[in-house]
This record gives structure tokens, C-alpha cells and sequence, in this order.
């Protein structure tokens, strides 16, 4: 019975020492994914740092994206607002010789339609000026205008003459 006991015991101790072995393994292992989890969240975390020159990129790209100005009622010159979106778009043609732009100038329905097919075209020359200043060849651009002929809003006030008085620049692809 000492020897049944004896080897009872025995194997205790030996299931005893197995099994801290095997619990340090788990607790090693489940240490060693919560590091790696860890990592991995601090690595998540960290925004992608652009440089200046990759910001002011998209930034150009982002005023790129409007291509309509808008004028005062009976007038050619060019808005303050509108100075850096032209700028933008001026830099880049500039940097693309092969890019051309037609420059649609019109008008609101007020006034004879000669007199703002007149006006349109203006109002497309302005622009014109200024990309000019900024490097773009003549070739590069075409100048139409319609006038009165195009509204983009039909209606009969302000709020609709303010939103046809306008250059859009439109791109040839």
C-alpha cells in the first residue's frame, strides 16, 4: 500500500509539474498575442505623415475641381474670391502644354443678346488674361461665348441672373 501510495504521489507531483508547465505556456502565449495586438494598435494609430509638396498637391486638385466663375451684373473683372481657383488651374495648365481649355463665357438674360454675347466674351478674355500671366500659351485656350443663350438656371430673379453670369473652364480631354 506505501508503494501504491508512493507512486500516487508520485504521479501527482509529475501532473502537478506538467501542468504549471503547460499553464506558463498558455500565459506565455496569450502574453505574446496581447504584445503583438499591442503593436498592432500602435502601428494603426500612427497617421501617414504627407509632406508639404504632396498637401499642396491636393489642395490644387481639390480648387481644381470647381471650374466656374461668377461675376458681378454688367461687369468683366475678376472676383478677389476667384483669384487662387485661377491661379490653380492657370499653375497647372502651365505645367501641361498639351492640356487645352475652352472658356465659356456667359451672361444673364438682361440686355439685348448682342450686347451680352459681347459681355460673355469679356468675361472669357478676363480669364484668359490671367492665365496668361501665370504661363499659359494662347494655343492652349479657346475663347466662346453665349451669351444669354445657356442659363443654367432658367428662372427669372437674382439669385438665378447671379448663377449665369460666368466663365466655365472646360477641359478637352
Amino acid at each position: 500500500m506505501k508503494n501504491v501510495l508512493t507512486k500516487l504521489v508520485a504521479l501527482g507531483v509529475v501532473l502537478f509539474l506538467v501542468g504549471c508547465g503547460s499553464n506558463q505556456t498558455v500565459e506565455s502565449s496569450a502574453e505574446t498575442e496581447q504584445q503583438a495586438a499591442n503593436t498592432e494598435v500602435v502601428t494603426n494609430e500612427l497617421p501617414e505623415q504627407k509632406s508639404a509638396e504632396e498637401l499642396a498637391r491636393e489642395a490644387d486638385i481639390e480648387k481644381r475641381k470647381q471650374r466656374t466663375i461668377y461675376f458681378d451684373f454688367d461687369k468683366s473683372e475678376i472676383k478677389p474670391e476667384f483669384r487662387e481657383l485661377l491661379q490653380a488651374h492657370g499653375e497647372f495648365l502651365a505645367k501641361h502644354p498639351e492640356i487645352n481649355v475652352v472658356l465659356e463665357g456667359h451672361a444673364d438674360e438682361r440686355g439685348t443678346p448682342e450686347y451680352n454675347i459681347a459681355l460673355g466674351e469679356r468675361r472669357a478674355k478676363a480669364v484668359a488674361d490671367i492665365f496668361r500671366t501665370l504661363g499659359v500659351s494662347d494655343s492652349q485656350m479657346q475663347i466662346v461665348s453665349y451669351g444669354e443663350e445657356r442659363p443654367v438656371d432658367p428662372r427669372h430673379n437674382e439669385e438665378a441672373w447671379a448663377k449665369n453670369r460666368r466663365v466655365e473652364i472646360r477641359y478637352n480631354d
